[in-house]
């Protein structure tokens, strides 16, 4: 377990050290929100957090509280009098906020967003992400400072995120911009996917039987349910594990009812 833990934390490392966007919360109001924030980006490989004139306070008990694991985070945030100061050093920002502006700029939809911030990223741009007050989000002043918006497509009758929502939607993106897992994959537990031959060993096993069984008739329609039976195996993965069970069912089925010993009583 304690070889576990050190690879967890040389990936955490190692993520924390992979160049991302930062993470600009404007007037945040409650700890809690923000150490919910901080907790998301460490979801998903975030570690830059800048918080502009937070209402309570730096640093805030109820954030770490809420961080739960994501300290690190907090312990590496910094803290700004004003938007302007905190973007400062920023070459591209976006700012998140679902209400429409009057303004000209361009609207992206977060996967867009960051799928663009990653280019940049790696083009040697520092990106930042704006992130508005819980009960106002951002305002004009905020936005304006920004290169473009970005809006999450939700219910148009109830668009109001909470700051961690947002936060965690937008990491999420980034993550997905540079993560190697596969949209599905097969849980097998402690067995591993049956090789091909053994599945057909097994079906040729269970089709010898049905020929005693006289399961095929009429004689001319076996080939197709041959091939239906070897289809309806073939189509969904068997483990190892499987085929040793349905070998061992169709066995049984064959030899018929055994004369089993009871416990004396």
């Amino acid at each position: 377990m304690a070889g576990t833990d050190a690879a967890a934390r040389a990936a955490a490392e190692a993520e924390a050290l992979r160049p991302g966007p930062v993470t600009v919360l404007v007037a945040p109001q409650m700890g809690e929100n923000i150490g919910a924030a901080a907790r998301a980006m460490w979801n998903f490989g975030l570690s830059r957090l800048r918080l502009v004139a937070p209402r309570d306070g730096w640093p805030n008990p109820a954030a770490v509280a809420m961080a739960s694991g994501a300290g690190r985070v907090l312990d590496d945030a910094r803290v700004f009098d004003d938007t302007e100061a905190a973007i400062a050093d920023l070459t591209t920002v976006y700012a998140t906020t679902v209400r429409p502006r009057e303004l000209t700029k361009r609207v992206l939809t977060p996967e867009a967003a960051m799928r663009e911030a990653a280019a940049r990223i790696a083009g040697g741009e520092r990106v930042g992400v704006l992130y508005g007050r819980e009960r106002t989000g951002l305002e004009n002043e905020d936005v304006v400072r920004a290169s473009a918006i970005v809006t999450v497509p939700v219910n148009p009758g109830f668009g109001s995120l909470n700051l961690a929502q947002c936060v965690l939607l937008m990491a999420y993106e980034w993550r997905r911009t540079h993560d190697a897992t596969p949209p599905e994959l097969l849980a097998t537990g402690r067995s591993e996917v049956a090789a091909a031959e053994d599945v057909a060993r097994m079906v040729a096993h269970l089709t010898g039987e049905l020929d005693r069984a006289g399961f095929f008739w009429p004689e001319h329609k076996r080939p197709s349910m041959v091939a239906n039976l070897e289809n309806l195996f073939r189509r969904a993965p068997l483990t190892d594990q499987d085929v040793r069970t349905l070998r061992g069912v169709i066995r049984a089925l064959a030899e018929g009812p055994r004369e089993r010993s009871r416990p004396e009583g």
